[in-house]
């Protein structure tokens, strides 16, 4: 099979394309790349639509072992060239691999009420939310749910950020944020707030469950709806000379305080 050297090829412009918020949302998709990435997906039994490589992915034993996978899977693959893989890659240094992967919409409350679902109001940075997930994800949160007004999930650097989290946990972009408080509420969950003027600390929260435990902005916090809805506003305690944390820091002691209260056994 010839490689396609050409950014005209019609597959090639689509995932130039791709690059677009815009027409992700509207084809419902969107790009991984890496081989680790492609591999989590796999393993997972996303759905993939279309995969690219170029002869940098064979130039190991784990790009080859991929590249049969792929085969195996009967996903199209189209051969391109080192140079035309460069400027489709979002990285400094192509693996030499990218697939587009169809999104799974979720419901805004996974079924079974898991114990512990976070949700992440106006957060900003791609980074920080994609290491949010990653974290939950090692927490055994049951679900997480992005409030609108933060960052876009398929952002590629929040995508590289999960680390393939994404392919583990159910994540959903709310589209209707009362609805979504409502039904939490509805379902019984009791509302937990991170918030750096709040009148707890994370040991007087009752993590035994069902908890939403929400995260807010790196400038803002959350938004005043859900410190006025919180059962608990939870303040990280700072000895230190230190104004802030990053965001997603202060999620990972939030979750962590979370595991150690509950009934999640721990090997």
């Amino acid at each position: 099979m010839d490689l396609v050297a050409s950014s005209q090829h019609p597959k090639v412009k689509y995932i130039h394309r791709l690059s677009r918020r815009r027409f992700r949302d509207r084809e419902g998709v969107f790009i991984i790349e890496g081989v680790r990435f492609l591999e989590e997906a796999l393993d997972a039994g996303w759905p993939l639509e279309l995969a690219l490589f170029s002869p940098r992915l064979e130039t190991s034993g784990r790009g080859r072992l991929l590249l049969s996978r792929l085969a195996d899977s009967a996903l199209p693959l189209l051969p391109v060239t080192d140079g035309l893989m460069a400027g489709l890659a979002g990285t400094e240094t192509p693996q030499g691999v990218l697939a587009v992967a169809r999104r799974r919409e979720g419901q805004s409350l996974a079924p079974g009420r898991p114990n512990l679902v976070l949700l992440v109001d106006g957060l900003q940075d791609p980074g920080n939310l994609g290491t949010i997930i990653r974290t939950a994800d090692a927490a055994a949160v049951g679900q997480v749910i992005l409030l609108k007004g933060t960052v876009d999930l398929y952002n590629p650097k929040t995508l590289r950020a999960t680390m393939g989290s994404l392919f583990h946990l159910p994540v959903v972009q709310a589209p209707d944020r009362e609805e979504t408080l409502a039904g939490l509420e509805a379902a019984g969950y009791q509302l937990a707030v991170g918030d750096p003027s709040g009148d707890v600390y994370p040991r007087e929260v009752d993590f035994s469950g069902p908890i939403a435990l929400a995260v807010g902005s790196e400038a803002g916090g959350a938004g005043p709806d859900l410190r006025q809805r919180a059962r608990w506003r939870v303040r990280i305690p700072m000895p230190g000379r230190a104004e802030s944390l990053n965001a997603a820091v202060a999620a990972g002691i939030l979750l962590y305080e979370a595991v150690r209260r509950s009934h999640v056994s721990i090997r």
